[in-house]
């Protein structure tokens, strides 16, 4: 007798059709049990009596779909999986890059050739620590998360390529960055520069406590005496310079939409760039800017149909330029000379004005390198003087005496009165003599 494999839905219609064929229920009844109409159930009290209980069975199991990809495309697609440059890519990935090259086929269907050539292993997910979950923000450009991943995003292609400087929109997901040569406050400033001419100043970013963005408080110092501290950092300046709040998070999870698009980027990014032979830093800036965010902001990040945007135009009252700077206070000398970087500047004579010996000038060392001055909110002119000139030093003296008088008891009149003088004629002679 042979053995037909069936699921419970199949195994529950043959059962309502044995009950219809011994008139225990009615055809109606048993369409109602099936879901189906009361035609198809007597089609199917026919078809009962002539093949017997596979009747329930679908026509077309263990036929091949008239839909399956035919075998040339299927080697054309394994050719490509097994390239050096394909190594690492997992079935989601390498579904996205065969459509690209006119292979059009189903993660699912690339993820059974991969298993099948052994290029892939089913592995069970790992539950990870649940965190307490954060609504996203209801407006773009409310909140903006920022970080930097290191890696080596080139995998040792040309010049090294370490540092990804990302702002992505906490509302949206909608994301831009920047490769950079360093994570330092100057590359960071350049990012920013690039976001803010983009987009307009957001409300709030959210960065995590690196020293870039915040002071670290001092030993046994409250958080009372920090706050009327008010120490800031470069970057710090500058957002309250341009009216832009800063949050910082205590922990990775707390940031987790930038922490995870890191890992996203880390993955896809780099095949990416493996796949268009990037080699240096510019070229892998242009394919950020040319090919990776139109295509991240397309694929996974929200429309912005019908979301408030929040971001605040640049008027002409804002200058970036001086708010992304290197920002330091110096006093003006009576010479109207100030010292900067070990060298000494001099304030323009046209610029000199009444009162300013002895306050406080802002210098500015902008990020193309260019140093300037500001004066009561007024630019002055700066032309270096050269060192300052050394005191002239002082020639030794012979040091006083301290007993000149042996305290008040001087002996230079003793005996004086022994030794009278001579006559006065006899004085008068001596002298006409030695005339």
């Amino acid at each position: 007798m042979e053995r037909i494999a069936m699921s419970q839905e199949e195994r529950d219609c043959l059962h309502w059709l044995k009950q219809v064929r011994d008139g225990a229920i009615t055809q109606r009844q048993a369409a109602e049990f099936m879901k189906v109409t009361d035609r198809w159930v007597r089609e199917l009290m026919r078809r009962h009596e002539r093949v017997g209980d596979a009747v329930v069975i679908h026509g077309l199991r263990g036929r091949a779909s008239n839909r399956r990809i035919g075998g040339a495309i299927r080697r054309k697609a394994v050719r490509l999986l097994r390239q050096p440059d394909w190594h690492d890519f997992g079935p989601t990935f390498a579904s996205e890059q065969l459509a690209k090259r006119q292979i059009r086929a189903s993660k699912e269907t690339v993820r059974g050739w991969m298993m099948a050539e052994g290029l892939w292993q089913s592995h069970p997910r790992k539950v990870k620590e649940v965190h307490e979950w954060r609504p996203r923000r209801s407006a773009y450009g409310e909140l903006v998360q920022w970080d930097t991943s290191t890696h080596d995003w080139l995998e040792g292609r040309g010049e090294p390529v370490r540092y990804l400087v990302r702002m992505i929109d906490d509302a949206t997901s909608r994301s831009w960055g920047r490769f950079v040569r360093s994570d330092s406050t100057r590359e960071n400033m350049g990012v920013l520069w690039e976001y803010l001419e983009r987009n307009g100043r957001m409300v709030e970013v959210y960065t995590d406590h690196h020293s870039m963005f915040a002071v670290a408080p001092r030993v046994k110092e409250s958080e009372r005496e920090r706050r009327s501290a008010d120490r800031l950092t470069q970057l710090g300046r500058a957002l309250r310079e341009l009216g832009i709040g800063w949050i910082g998070a205590n922990s990775p999870q707390a940031k987790g939409r930038v922490e995870r698009s890191f890992g996203t980027d880390q993955d896809r990014l780099v095949k990416l760039l493996r796949l268009d032979k990037v080699k240096s830093l510019t070229g892998a800036n242009e394919f950020l800017e040319k090919e990776y965010w139109p295509e991240w902001n397309e694929r996974f990040a929200r429309p912005l149909q019908g979301v408030t945007d929040l971001h605040r135009p640049l008027t002409a009252d804002i200058d970036l330029a001086s708010s992304l700077s290197h920002v330091e206070s110096r006093v003006i000398d009576n010479d109207y000379t100030i010292s900067f970087g070990g060298r000494r500047y001099r304030i323009a004579r046209q610029d000199v004005q009444a009162g300013m010996k002895r306050k406080n000038l802002r210098l500015e060392l902008q990020l193309d390198g260019t140093l300037k001055a500001r004066y009561e909110g007024r630019y002055v002119g700066l032309a270096e003087c050269g060192p300052k000139a050394a005191a002239v030093p002082v020639a030794p003296r012979k040091p006083p005496r301290k007993d000149h008088n042996a305290g008040g008891k001087s002996r230079w009149m003793e005996g004086f009165w022994e030794h009278p003088a001579p006559p006065i004629w006899l004085a008068i002679e001596a002298s006409n003599q030695h005339a």
